[in-house]
């Protein structure tokens, strides 16, 4: 890793401005850090202790609550260390253009990374808890299941700050993505004579595609914005490096920061939906009966779950052919879900698995009347069949014969309600990994900044370069948002910047290209070694 690190004295041709990084450390802002940081952790300890004590869970030990204090605080910690590790790339062209100050600039990231967050719909958070073994999200309050969360968590964190201090702009997808492959895998291995699963690789696939493919459309999309405001903008200060300290033009200048708060807000929207999405693996494997279902649920969605589930059964009940499972279903639908191979007793197993489903909305009604006991039974019950549908819904796409299109609509609105049951996430997570997200922002980003800014290309940074590289990377994680995969905002930004300087020809630092790409190619192999390793030692301590 050593041959890795950037040389600091490479840099710009002579005469290219340099902004001011450095700024005299302030009491005020030190002492507002640790304010807001105390609110923040004092207002998740006080949400836990309302939402624990409200579901009446029964407390005999103490030992779940220090693992679930010391879990949240690691979830935390990924997403501050993606905070200062992802978000500079956000900031690093307002800066060098001198369209903004440097701490007030990650200030203002930091807060649109917060609002980003705020409003996310939480389509990324579950779509990468799909890529866990389904019998350790089923089991997460096992010791395998707190050994999954933990390895991972700190596989990401290692992994992350080692390319900080490297200042290497690695991508914090790409370590999370490859810590659960590492975990998977190690499963796999682990439970190899009991038939227990590892990755979900067509879901994996589907993410590679997305972390694959978003630094080449960042490289091209980039160079053709950049090139096609060349052709229709003829003003020569856009295509200007900065004068010494002095700020561009005003109308320059908004561009720029337009551009900069909106990857900061997609930054957000995106990367911490995952932390999101651990955080509720974490609750339901320590306070399931608090966190399992969603006890908000309204009585008019609860009426509609009712009503799919029965119209469902009656679906899969056809199917089935009358054919009936003697004994419990669970195991087969698990096979399934692990397996992906629908024989003669998918259906009549998943059919035995809704009626079940009925049976416990029939006696109890609302998730928030469910006894302690039957909680987690009737959780891993939604949450298998959701992810059963899920896959014969692919089957259905590929083959277009399992269902009729009324069937299938009726089924899709069944996974629906199981969804809305099990998949939810809290208005205070949101809160906590906003704050975690956002005050991350404001620590530690000078050494990404620095690489962006200066060691990508041979000339300084232009206004319309940094303007399309930002454009670019906002569109991209918008758009990714929106079908629910997750990307690298890393990524996307620094190969934006490097697709304007060459459609500029101004010449890339091919040291630092070279680098980029070993920290690309190395990260997913290391995040699998290291958090397959841990996920190993920590199942013997758990």
């Amino acid at each position: 890793m050593t041959s890795m690190t950037l040389d600091s004295s490479q840099g710009h041709e002579p005469g290219a401005g340099k902004p001011q990084l450095e700024s005299p450390k302030s009491l005020l802002a030190m002492v507002a850090f640790a304010a807001v940081l105390t609110i923040g952790l004092g207002y998740m300890v006080f949400s836990l202790y309302q939402d624990i004590s409200s579901a009446g869970m029964p407390t005999t030990t103490w030992l779940p609550f220090i693992l679930l204090g010391i879990a949240l605080l690691t979830a935390l910690g990924f997403e501050f260390v993606n905070g200062f590790h992802d978000t500079a790339n956000a900031v690093a062209t307002v800066i060098y253009t001198n369209a903004m100050p440097a701490n007030f600039a990650v200030v203002w990231s930091g807060f649109f990374n917060f609002l980003g967050v705020m409003v996310s719909t939480g389509a990324v958070a579950f779509g990468i808890i799909s890529l866990l073994p389904v019998e350790l999200i089923l089991n997460v309050g096992s010791g395998a299941g707190f050994a999954m969360v933990f390895a991972l968590l700190i596989a990401a964190i290692l992994w992350n700050l080692g390319t900080w201090a490297l200042g290497l702009p690695a991508s914090s997808s790409h370590t999370l993505i490859g810590s659960i492959i590492g975990v998977g895998l190690a499963n796999q291995l682990f439970g190899a004579n009991n038939g227990t699963s590892g990755v979900d690789w067509s879901k994996a696939v589907e993410i590679g595609y997305s972390l694959l493919l978003s630094p080449l459309v960042g490289f091209i999309a980039a160079a053709l914005l950049f090139l096609t405001i060349k052709v229709l903008i003829k003003n020569p200060e856009l295509y200007s490096e900065p004068k010494g300290n002095k700020p561009p033009p005003l109308w320059i200048r908004g561009l720029l920061v337009a551009t900069c708060t909106g990857v900061s807000f997609a930054h957000g929207s995106n990367d911490g939906q995952k932390g999101m999405g651990l955080i509720m693996l974490i609750l339901i494997g320590c306070a399931p009966t608090a966190y399992a279902l969603n006890r908000a649920i309204s009585p008019a969605d609860l009426n509609n779950f009712r009503q799919t589930a029965i119209a469902a059964s009656a679906v899969i009940d056809a199917k089935a052919g009358g054919h009936q499972i003697l004994g419990d279903p669970r195991p087969i639908v698990t096979r399934y879900v692990a397996e992906r191979q629908i024989n003669e007793s998918t259906f009549p197993a998943l059919a035995a698995l809704t009626r079940e489903i009925v049976k416990t909305i029939e006696t109890y009604g609302s998730p928030a009347k469910f006894p302690a006991a039957a909680v987690g039974n009737a959780r891993n019950d939604m949450y298998l069949a959701s992810e059963a549908l899920r896959f014969i819904f692919v089957a259905d796409k590929k083959e277009e014969k399992i269902f009729t299109p009324d069937d299938l609509k009726v089924m899709q609105s069944f996974k629906s309600s199981l969804d809305n049951a099990t998949k939810f996430i809290p208005f205070w997570v949101k809160v906590v990994v906003a704050l975690a997200l956002g005050l991350g922002t404001m620590v530690g980003w000078k050494r990404i900044v620095v690489t962006v800014g200066e060691k990508i290309g041979k000339t300084h940074l232009t206004y319309a370069q940094g303007a399309s590289a930002e454009l670019v990377a906002a569109a991209t994680i918008f758009a990714a948002d929106n079908y629910g995969l997750p990307v690298s905002t890393t990524h996307i930004l620094s190969s934006g910047v490097a697709g304007t300087m060459a459609a500029n020809k101004s010449g890339l630092q091919m040291s630092t290209v070279r680098n980029l790409l070993m920290a690309w190619v190395l990260t997913l192999p290391c995040a699998i070694l290291i958090s397959g390793t841990l996920f190993v030692v920590l199942r013997a301590v758990f």
